[in-house]
């Protein structure tokens, strides 16, 4: 895989995926969009599989969408484990989540795709800035569809998921009891994306196995994290003297 922009048929490096004998015009017979399970379905147990055949047919299929939504998701987790329900309502909570989250995820994943970019070309990675941006999305889907579970969380515990103090939670165990098992399901679907992830990052970077993949998040996570670091310690040094 080299640098490609806009990659000919002839350059696709997923090329051999694709059905050579489609007439112009024609939905591949591997395309996302043909009949069969969805990659919205295909993702969750095959993301290595699912991930190369989207790449031959539309890379850009959901990518946007996908990011969007995962970053009201985030924005929503964030929001719970900061308690901003003790300083803001849960309309603007909303609010912000529905707004600004989408911008943060967009802004994130192009960030991080091009960190996991690269520091992935220290391990013989070998995707380019769309395909990463493509794994990076389609692995959100298990996070994505933890989103529905917010609809009975707030229908039981409201302004409660975002507040420190939750005393109808506290005064009704069977409240509390619900509100915990759908967090644990959350967790577990945040779990998966992160395997998912592993996988799909493995593959666009033509890596063999899955913790090679987890190693270039590692090292992405390194490369933003030790500037940072060095910022930070310089400014405390000039500050203290």
């Amino acid at each position: 895989m080299g640098e490609r922009d806009d990659p000919s048929q002839e350059d696709n490096p997923y090329r051999q995926f694709l059905n050579p004998t489609e007439l112009p015009g024609e939905v591949p017979s591997d395309s996302p969009e043909s009949s069969g399970p969805g990659p919205l379905r295909t993702i969750w147990r095959s993301p290595r599989e699912t991930i190369r055949r989207i790449l031959a047919t539309d890379p850009e299929l959901h990518v946007t969408l996908l990011i969007c939504l995962a970053g009201i998701g985030e924005s929503l987790n964030r929001a719970s484990n900061r308690n901003a329900g003790d300083q803001l309502s849960l309309e603007v909570i909303l609010a912000f989540a529905c707004i600004l989250g989408p911008l943060g995820g967009l802004f994130g994943v192009w960030m991080y795709s091009h960190l996991i970019r690269i520091s992935g070309k220290w391990i013989d990675g070998r995707g380019v800035y769309e395909e990463i941006k493509a794994a990076i999305a389609w692995a959100s889907v298990p996070n994505v569809a933890g989103l529905v579970l917010w609809i009975p969380l707030l229908l039981i515990s409201g302004e409660e998921s975002f507040t420190k103090d939750a005393p109808n939670l506290v005064a009704n165990s069977h409240l509390a009891i619900a509100t915990l098992l759908l967090a644990i399901v959350q967790l577990a679907l945040g779990i998966w994306s992160l395997v998912l992830l592993c996988n799909t990052i493995a593959e666009v970077q033509d890596y063999q196995s899955a913790w090679r993949g987890l190693g270039n998040l590692f090292l992405a996570g390194a490369l933003l994290l030790i500037p940072l670091v060095i910022v930070a310690l310089g400014l405390f040094l000039l500050f203290s003297l």
